[in-house]
Order: C-alpha cells, then structure tokens, then sequence
C-alpha cells in the first residue's frame, strides 16, 4: 500500500489573512518503506512571508521570488498523491492552505484519505504535548537536522513518528546482529564438549622423575 506523508510551510497561519503557501514536501512509503520517490518545491506566494512565518522555516521574500507558482506545479502535485493516503501532522492546517490554492485556480478540493498523526498521538497520549518535536523525543528519533521548519526534513521525521504511532517497527535488515547472535549460539553449543585426555602410567612416573629432580623438596620420595 502506498502511503504519502506531506508536509508545507507557508507565509502565514490562516488562509482567511489571505496567507499562502511557499513550500511542499512530500515522501511515498510504501509498506512503511520510503520509496525514494519524493516531491518537492519551493514557490512563489506571490505576497510577503510574515515576520513569524519567517522565524519558523527562514525562507526570505527574494529568495521565494524566484520560484515557480502554485499554478505551474499543481498538476504534478496533483499527480503525485493521486489515489494514495495521506499522512499529515495537523492536517487542518495543511488542507486548509492546498485547498485554498486549488480554489484560487479553479480546482476541485483534495479529497484523498487522511491519517492526521496529531490526532493519533493525542488519543494516543491525551495531556501531553503532541508536537512533532515532542513525539521524537517519545520515540528516540534524532531530530537535531531540524533547526528550522523546512518540508523534507519534517516529512522524514513525521514517517518515522507514524510508524511509531501506529506500534509498527522501523522496517531494518540488521544482518550484524543475527549474525553475532548466530555466532553467540555455536560458541555456547561447542564450548563445553572438550575432549578429556588420560595420562598413561609412564607420562605419570616421568612427571614424578621430573618433580623430584628439579625442586628441593618432593613428595614424591
């Protein structure tokens, strides 16, 4: 099954302030396996980033002018999450800017299954913090690349607090440690069936000649 976590940032909180998006990230699991099949664009909102939207992912007014427009990557977007589930943290916040966009351009609202993991980790969690931050912390995933709010990065940690979320394992293939285990197991089977050797009666009386010749007392006289 084919899965799409998303992610974007925009120049402000609400749609209704007339704020618009100037990032999308997108990243396909399949089977809860990173497909390494991305989508990703910066654009142009055609208005100025807000001063906290700035503080949150960094993206400035010039270097967002030279990006393309919604309008000229939406059918690529629309495209790549065609028919596949999305996972969204607070989704509210997300579909309400994409679909603003879509409304601007004419375009019907998405309307694709959602798996919003705010939702999940607050019935999961109910009285702690549910940030994106706080469930990596939860869950042991190293997030110190996040020094800003950027899609790509938040999409990759988002997958791996999904998994978590939804009590799967991060699929591995630690070849390492079965092969240690594997090694550990024929140690202990092997370790305890040394052969035991008798001496003769001749190696036990030239032990004795020996003793007797080389130390000042023996017991053996």
């Amino acid at each position: 099954m084919k899965e799409i976590v998303l992610d974007t940032e925009t120049t402000g909180l609400s749609v209704k302030d007339g704020h618009r998006i100037v990032e999308i990230g997108c990243i396909e699991l399949e089977n809860l396996i990173p497909t390494k099949n991305n989508f990703h664009q910066y654009l142009n909102p055609e208005r100025k980033v807000s001063e906290k939207a700035f503080e949150v992912h960094g993206y400035s007014d010039e270097f967002l002018s030279k990006k393309k427009k919604f309008l000229d990557i939406v059918d690529d977007f629309l495209n790549f999450i065609h028919n596949k589930k999305l996972i969204i943290h607070n989704a509210e916040f997300d579909l309400s800017h994409l679909n603003n966009e879509l409304r601007i351009l004419g375009k019907k609202p998405i309307n694709n299954e959602i798996v919003d993991t705010l939702v999940l980790a607050r019935n999961k969690y109910p009285g702690s913090s549910s940030s994106l931050d706080a469930l990596c912390k939860r869950y042991r995933i190293d997030n110190s690349k996040r020094k800003l709010h950027t899609a790509l990065i938040d999409c990759d940690l988002l997958a791996k607090v999904y998994i978590n979320l939804i009590d799967q394992k991060e699929p591995t293939l630690n070849f390492t440690s079965r092969d240690e285990k594997l090694k550990e197991e024929n140690y202990n089977k092997d370790s305890y069936f040394k052969k035991i050797v008798e001496i003769t009666s001749k190696e036990l009386n030239d032990h004795k000649v020996y003793l007797k010749n080389n130390f000042k007392k023996n017991y053996f006289s």
